[in-house]
């Protein structure tokens, strides 16, 4: 599958959120995330443009790789993740397997975030608003995709962020906005 993205830096997120509200867009409760980033021993993930994160969600907890970005006017990746167990300590494990691997803690990256779902020409969008430690206040527009359906999903997401009223698309991943 692939992750479309399109992110964008808000000052307000009133409007955002009377806008999805009125489209009918189910909101849940505000969650805390924290995205543990690690560096590979054998490249840069910042030259090859790849992530690896292990992501808390409260007690939840995934490992995410992201591929290199693929060119177009949203932000398109191969994005696999896999559910590890719950809790501190797989957490910490898992980490710690990672280092014992070569593998090297770059940063780790909190936010609070708040996930609107609804859907469009077909897809299933998730509207976040983040408000991201160090970083700053974002909307992130989210599909995830076949690679068939790429520039439908592009356009799709184009177009909800227009109405939304959301202009100038921040490309950048909110780990290089906090290293930046």
């Amino acid at each position: 599958m692939l992750e479309v993205e399109m992110k964008f830096a808000v000052a307000d997120f009133a409007p955002l959120r009377a806008r999805l509200q009125a489209w009918g867009a189910e909101a849940v409760a505000p969650i805390q995330e924290s995205d543990h980033y690690f560096n590979a021993p054998d490249r840069d993930f910042a030259r090859t443009d790849e992530a690896l994160r292990v992501r808390r969600i409260g007690t939840r907890n995934r490992v995410t790789y992201k591929g290199p970005r693929q060119p177009g006017p949203a932000k398109t990746r191969t994005e696999i993740e896999v559910s590890i167990a719950d809790g501190d300590q797989p957490a910490a494990d898992f980490c710690n397997l990672l280092s014992h691997l070569g593998y090297r803690a770059v940063a780790v990256v909190r936010k609070e975030r708040i996930v609107y779902h609804l859907k469009r020409d077909g897809f299933a969008l998730e509207v976040c608003l983040d408000t991201v430690a160090d970083v700053g206040r974002f909307a992130e527009i989210e599909i995830m995709a076949e690679p068939a359906d790429l520039e439908r999903a592009q356009a799709t997401l184009q177009r909800v962020a227009g109405e939304l009223g959301l202009k100038d698309s921040e490309r950048r991943s909110y780990l290089e906005l906090l290293l930046g």
